[in-house]
């Protein structure tokens, strides 16, 4: 008598599997989202290895435990991309045989910025671009739009969402670097439900990382997002892969890339990309993008130094204030938190007696787009805050970072001597910072180093 198909029960919001079926999900809390599913016969080698559950998601067996002497150890080897804020977010290059995600907003530049990149990989080994979301011709063109110079012998285009045929394609032309455009466009036999479901994703995640650590492949994969600006599907995505890309959208042509995990570096470093009609551009001076490059003095201006990831990037702060016209004064931020803003403002309205009736309007310069985190910028705002409304001129000379705490005190930051030190770099002659962030090697690079104790003290000083 034949045995009867073995059954699942699976989420189908977060992929959570249960041993029966029952009304609510206890891990994403949903109401009849559980149902039952036949679990597939193996078919071939590959649906072997990935309905294996003792392989892992790299696809490695082992019959018990080792010793450490008995392990090799292999160091990863890794290549440069040739796109500069790419390897520097990646620590050093590509990591071969790694798995990778890039995900963001729509328009953010993700398969604009792996289209460049799988052209230069076809440079040096097989590599395969594998679309489920355009057509060929579709990919061909922003190709020639982009201008991109690739090897005709060695880049495939491939129109595919079965991960089983994927992976055929692989092994067949013997590819050593692949992206697979989206991940929630692809779909398994390993797994019931439509593409972009949780257990598809999930599963086809994991077939496809198996391939890739065997086989040596090294991939990408394009990750959509949801309304948070996370990735859609399951959370275990993020722990299948062995580094998570983002990119974040400004308001305008400025994309910043960061790794929110990477098992073969950091997750510190920030990449600054400018996007153009000739694709993302690796932008090697940030502190340039964000100086406005007026050559003209003017009120209601002051220039920063922030913190992204492990980079110093200088900013210039905008301030304008004019007389209102309504009942009530305007408060409008562009890139900037309207919370810090009404703190600062109840700063100097009880410490330093400033009244402030006027509508005010703060811009950063490039459309930066500021964390709440970064507190360093207070003193920056203040100063051009206090600029705009009493009309004097910050000289274009002069960087100040500090942060402001709620009796008038002028608090430290964190860094603060690679901070002052990259703008010694850029030319500023007096550097306003906080009393306890300095320090004695701050002296031989060439500027004026001014601490600041209270908000009473920078008043007095800027004005």
């Amino acid at each position: 008598m034949a045995k009867a198909p073995k059954v699942a029960y699976l989420c189908s919001e977060c992929g959570m599997d249960f041993a029966r079926w029952q009304g609510q999900c206890s891990g994403c809390k949903a109401w009849n989202t559980i149902s039952e599913f036949a679990i597939p016969k193996a078919t071939n080698a590959v649906t072997t290895l990935a309905r294996s559950g003792s392989a892992g998601y790299a696809g490695l067996v082992t019959a018990g435990s080792k010793k450490m002497r008995e392990v090799e150890s292999v160091e990863a080897e890794k290549m440069l991309t040739q796109i500069g804020e790419l390897d520097r977010v990646l620590c050093g290059g590509l990591t071969t045989g790694s798995v990778n995600i890039i995900s963001g907003d729509p328009g953010a530049g993700k398969t604009t910025l792996l289209s460049d990149l799988v052209a230069r990989m076809s440079q040096l080994m097989p590599s395969l671009y594998c679309t489920a979301e355009e057509s060929l011709s579709q990919f061909k063109n922003r190709v020639n739009r982009l201008k991109l110079n690739y090897n005709e012998d060695n880049l495939y285009l491939m129109a595919e969402t079965s991960v089983e045929a994927i992976i055929a394609e692989l092994d067949a032309k013997k590819i050593k670097f692949a992206v697979i455009d989206s991940i929630q466009a692809v779909s398994t036999e390993l797994a019931n439900g439509s593409p972009g479901s949780p257990s598809q994703v999930k599963t086809a995640a994991q077939a496809l990382t198996q391939y890739c650590k065997q086989n040596n492949v090294t991939m990408f994969l394009i990750a959509h997002v949801n309304k948070n600006n996370e990735i859609a599907g399951p959370q275990t995505l993020v722990h299948i892969v062995d580094a998570l890309l983002h990119i974040d959208t400004n308001d305008g042509q400025i994309r910043t890339l960061r790794a929110n995990k990477n098992r073969f570096g950091d997750v510190d470093t920030v990449g600054i990309f400018r996007m153009t009609e000739r694709g993302m551009n690796s932008v090697d001076n940030p502190s340039e993008i964000f100086l406005s490059g007026s050559t003209t003095e003017s009120s209601g201006s002051a220039i920063t130094c922030i913190r992204k990831g492990n980079r110093n990037l200088l900013l210039e702060i905008q301030c304008l204030t004019t007389e209102t016209e309504g009942e009530f004064p305007q408060r409008v931020c562009v890139g900037l938190n309207m919370n810090r803003i009404k703190m600062l403002t109840g700063i100097l309205r009880k410490h330093a007696k400033t009244k402030i009736f006027h509508d005010t309007f703060f811009n950063i310069v490039g459309g930066l787009k500021i964390d709440e985190s970064e507190t360093c910028i207070d003193l920056a705002l203040v100063t051009a805050l206090l600029s705009s409304l009493n009309e004097f001129v910050v000289p274009r000379t002069t960087c100040i970072m500090g942060e402001l705490s709620l009796n008038g005190d002028v608090r430290p930051i964190d860094s603060g001597v690679p901070r002052v030190k990259e703008a010694a770099q850029h030319g500023f002659t007096e550097i306003f910072i906080p009393f306890r962030n300095y320090h004695k090697s701050m002296e031989g690079l060439g500027a004026k180093i001014t601490p600041v104790k209270t908000i009473h003290e920078l008043i007095e000083l800027i004005n």
